[in-house]
C-alpha cells in the first residue's frame, strides 16, 4: 500500500474538503483527487462521500482513519526527530583507531569535541586491525598508510602525514656504540614490528635496504617505544611518539639524516550519499584541531 496515498487520505479526512488537503499539502487539487480514487480502487471500497459542498467520510473510511492516523502522525514524529536531521550534531558516534595513533592525537581532540557538541556520544575503539567499518557499525576510521586507500566503498579524506625515523636509548647507545651508517646497524639488536620485513633508509645520495633482526617483535608502537627507552635496542618509530621522549632525553635519534619512508593519516567513512551531521561535524573539527596544531614532521 502506497504511504503518500494514506496520508492525503488522512489529510483529506481531517479537512473535509479535497481544496483544503492540497493547499496542507502544497499540491494541485486534481494530483489529491486522483491518488484518493486510486486508493479506493486498490482497497476496492469507497471511503469518502463527494459532494458539491462537503467530503465526508463513509464507514469504510472512518474505519480507516481511525486505525491509519494515529501510525502516520507516530512515524511522521519518529523520522523528525532523527538525530541526523537536527541542526545540532548528535546522537552515538562509534569511531575506530589504531592505538597508538588514537591515544596520543586523539584523546584531548576528542575531549574538546564532545565539549562544543554535548549532544554527541563518543564510542572509540582503539584496535591495530584493519576494522570493517559497514560490518561491525562503525561510523568512521582513522587510519595510517604508506599508500593511497582503495577500497572503493569507503570515502578517504587525508588529513596530514607521518614519518618513521630510528630510535635508541642513551643507556643502549652508550653501551654499544651510536651507528655512523646503516652498515653499521647489522651489528646491533633491534625492537621491531612482528613483520620484521627489510626496510628501506633515504639518506644523503643513497638508499640502503635494512634487515631487522630483532631479538623482540610486538604490533603496539606504544610497547616498542617502552623498550626502546629501557635500553633493548634500536627501533622505528612515528616522530609524533618519539618527539616527547627526545625532548626530554629519553630517546635519541639515530642516523638523523636518514630517514624511512612514512605515510598519510586518513579519515575514512562509509561512502554514504548524505554523511550524518555527527560525523561530518567530528570530521570538520578533526582536521581544523589538526591544521592549528599538525602533527610532527
Amino acid at each position: 500500500m502506497d504511504l503518500n496515498q494514506l496520508a492525503l487520505f488522512v489529510a483529506v479526512a481531517e479537512g473535509a474538503s479535497f481544496s483544503t488537503a492540497a493547499k496542507k499539502l502544497g499540491m494541485p487539487k486534481s494530483s489529491v483527487s486522483r491518488g484518493i480514487s486510486s486508493l479506493e480502487s486498490s482497497l476496492g471500497v469507497q471511503l469518502l462521500h463527494r459532494t458539491t459542498r462537503r467530503v465526508a467520510l463513509s464507514t469504510a473510511g472512518q474505519a480507516l482513519y481511525e486505525r491509519v492516523s494515529p501510525m502516520l502522525a507516530s512515524l511522521s514524529k519518529s523520522v523528525g526527530e532523527l538525530p541526523e536531521l537536527e541542526e545540532e550534531p548528535s546522537g552515538e558516534l562509534r569511531l575506530t583507531a589504531v592505538v597508538d595513533w588514537g591515544t596520543t592525537v586523539l584523546a584531548e581532540i576528542i575531549t574538546r569535541f564532545v565539549a562544543r557538541y554535548p549532544a554527541v556520544k563518543v564510542d572509540l575503539h582503539l584496535d591495530n586491525r584493519v576494522v570493517d567499518l559497514v560490518a561491525e557499525g562503525f561510523d568512521a576510521a582513522l587510519r595510517l598508510s604508506s599508500n593511497t586507500l582503495k577500497d572503493s566503498s569507503l570515502r578517504a579524506r587525508r588529513l596530514g602525514l607521518f614519518s618513521l625515523r630510528l630510535y635508541a636509548s642513551p643507556s643502549y647507545l652508550a653501551r654499544r656504540g651510536t651507528p655512523r651508517h646503516p652498515r653499521d646497524l647489522a651489528s646491533h639488536s633491534w625492537v621491531s614490528f612482528r613483520s620484521a620485513l627489510p626496510f628501506s633508509l633515504v639518506g644523503p645520495g643513497e638508499t640502503m635496504r635494512v634487515p631487522q633482526n630483532g631479538s623482540i617483535r610486538c604490533d603496539d608502537m606504544f610497547f616498542m617505544r617502552e623498550t626502546l627507552r629501557l635500553g633493548a635496542g634500536i627501533g622505528f618509530l612515528p616522530t609524533m611518539l618519539a618527539e616527547p621522549e627526545v625532548t626530554e632525553g629519553r630517546l635519541v635519534p639515530v642516523l638523523p639524516k636518514w630517514s624511512m619512508p612514512g605515510g598519510s593519516v586518513w579519515f575514512v567513512s562509509t561512502a554514504e550519499r548524505h554523511m550524518p551531521r555527527k560525523v561530518a561535524a567530528f570530521r570538520d573539527f578533526l582536521m581544523e584541531s589538526l591544521k592549528q596544531r599538525p602533527l610532527p614532521p
